[in-house]
This record gives structure tokens, C-alpha cells and sequence, in this order.
């Protein structure tokens, strides 16, 4: 980082209004949710924080009035996260998030062995004006959706944006809904499944539905749409977001998704898919600066259409009363 002032960087002047003092850290994690804790720190032992013209310290306890000056430098580019092109299906995009229909196939983020041709890589090329987030000049993933997910995913723009709806996701104030075709038939017309979800104890690759002590907490709520057969198609809502949670909870109720390579046994698909019959259709959230409420559908890509026109012709005709 350059010396206080010098270089590209943008001055912040605050000043502290509270009765009782407050450490210089605290209150400028406080006041500036964008940035990290960590990010803050790095600024404060940089010397870019200063208090009534004197370099800060991280336990300087500020008092009514003080003047706080903070230079912000811009944000560092990722060597790894390379801009690429790609068409992206935009439901909704301001400066502060944009929100997508993902397509079968496509990982969310880089990951070791998957560096480049991601969502990120794509963002990047969208957005080159991208502000930055926890100092690195990214998009701020909210949630996930497996590579062979499709449908909608919120991607933040700021710091800012993505503490908020991440906030939103944790207390779910956001909601999340999911068609999926599934192999069976449930006799129930809804439920909801609360099992613990942890990594598999034998394959480290998948994960399975656990003791308490060994996983996180995993609540996914269902109903019953329409019966096709041998297939079901169900709405899922969830409670929570862990890996896999829908696939390791359908498999776990004996209604594995269909075209899952990893949680459903090797079946024979009525036509060939792209991946699991799983689509994030619904999604729902306070914009994170106005508190509007936006509401947003993906329609179902062309396969998940296919599988369920051929499922519908295949359904056995009701019985004549």
C-alpha cells in the first residue's frame, strides 16, 4: 500500500460522534461494513488511518468530535482472476448487485483445477468497472448453485452489498425456491426434511447426511407438484444453505434427483441431460441500500422442458371412475 495521500486513493474525513470512547478499529469496522476487519487493520498499521492529523492505532480510543481521516487506496486486481467473455443471462443488474439466470455447466467461482471459465471470470468482463470488495477487485458471491444447477444466483458488487445479503441469507430473509424432478413418489403432498449435513465419511468428494456433532444443521422444505409416473416434480424451499442440500436431502428420503451423477444411483434418463434436474426458479430479497423488495423468476431451461414434456406423455392415463 502507498504512504498516506500519495498515488490513486480517495481521502474519507469522519468524525466520531458518540459520548463514551471507542477503539479506532471498532468503530471503523462500525462504520465502514464495506470493507473487512481484516482490510481495516491493514489500513490502520499502514499508517492510512489518522486521528486529528496523527497516525491511528488500532486501540486509539476515539472521543466526541475527534476527526478521523481514512485514504482509501483503490482496490488490488486478482492476478488469477482473469476477465473472460461470456454471455450472461441478466435478470436484474444495478450498481450494487446483479442478479443471474445460470446455466447448466458452469462453475460459480475459481476453485484448484477450475482457474478460469467460471461465472467470476464472466462477471469480470461484465463489470470492468467493478469496485472492490475486502480490497481485491472481485465479485462478491452470495450463495452458490452447483456447476449443473441452473437458474437464479445474486452476485454483489460491493462489500457492502454482500455483508447485507449474505445477512439476508443467514436470517432468511431472502428466499430461495428450486424446481426438481425426482426419481419416485412421494405419498406425502409436502414436507420437510431437518438432517444434518456433513462430508461423507468414506468419499471426501460428497456429502451425506450425518450425526448432529459431525455436520451443520440443514432444514430444506418441500411440496409436491405434479406426479409423473415413476418421477415426481417438487418445489423445494430452503432454510438453510449448505453444499448439496437439496441433492444429499432428496437422496436421503429415497427421492434422489434425476441426472444426478454423484447422489442418485446410474438409471436410465428418459432423455439425455446436462447435468441434475435442478433449477433455482424463484428468489426473493431487500435491495441492500433502498430495503425494496425485488422478486425474481428464471424460467426453466430448454432440458429441464424436454424432460418434463417426455415425462408427461409417459404418465401412465388415470383409471376410469
Amino acid at each position: 500500500m502507498s504512504a498516506f495521500g500519495e498515488g490513486e486513493g480517495e481521502l474519507i474525513t469522519l468524525h466520531y460522534p458518540r459520548p463514551l470512547p471507542m477503539r479506532l478499529d471498532r468503530w471503523l469496522v462500525a462504520e465502514r461494513p464495506e470493507q473487512s476487519r481484516a482490510r481495516i487493520q491493514k489500513f490502520i498499521d499502514a499508517g492510512l488511518v489518522r486521528v486529528n492529523g496523527s497516525p491511528g492505532r488500532a486501540k486509539t480510543p476515539l472521543r466526541p468530535g475527534d476527526c478521523v481521516e481514512l485514504w482509501m487506496p483503490p482496490p488490488e486486481p486478482l492476478p488469477y482472476l482473469i476477465p473472460q467473455p461470456m454471455p450472461l443471462d441478466i435478470l436484474y443488474e444495478d450498481s450494487h448487485l446483479i442478479v443471474l439466470n445460470k446455466p447448466a455447466g458452469l462453475t460459480v467461482h475459481p476453485a484448484p483445477g477450475n482457474k478460469d471459465g467460471t461465472l467470476v471470470n464472466g462477471l469480470l468482463h461484465h463489470c470492468p468497472d467493478l469496485p472492490g470488495i475486502g480490497g481485491e477487485r472481485r465479485p462478491g458471491i452470495v450463495h452458490r448453485l452447483d456447476k449443473d444447477t441452473t437458474g437464479c444466483i445474486v452476485v454483489a458488487k460491493s462489500q457492502q452489498a454482500l455483508v447485507h445479503l449474505q445477512r439476508q441469507i443467514q436470517q432468511r430473509v431472502a428466499s430461495r425456491d428450486y424446481l426438481g424432478v425426482v426419481h419416485g413418489a412421494p405419498q406425502a403432498e409436502s414436507g420437510t426434511i431437518e438432517a444434518a449435513i456433513g462430508r461423507h465419511p468414506i468419499d471426501r468428494k460428497k456429502y451425506a447426511v450425518v450425526a448432529d456433532d459431525k455436520g451443520r444443521l440443514a432444514r430444506t422444505h418441500w411440496r409436491l407438484i405434479e406426479r409423473l409416473g415413476d418421477y415426481s416434480l417438487l418445489r423445494f424451499k430452503l432454510d438453510t444453505g449448505r453444499t448439496h442440500q437439496i441433492r444429499v436431502h432428496g437422496a436421503h428420503i429415497g427421492h434422489p434427483i434425476v441426472g444426478d451423477a454423484t447422489y442418485s444411483r446410474c438409471r436410465r434418463l428418459p432423455i439425455e441431460l446436462p447435468g441434475q434436474a435442478l433449477h433455482a426458479v424463484a428468489l426473493g430479497l431487500d435491495h441492500p441500500i433502498s430495503g425494496e423488495r425485488l422478486s425474481f423468476e428464471a424460467p426453466l431451461p430448454p432440458a429441464f422442458t424436454a424432460l418434463l414434456a417426455v415425462l408427461r406423455r409417459r404418465r401412465p392415463a388415470p383409471l376410469p371412475p
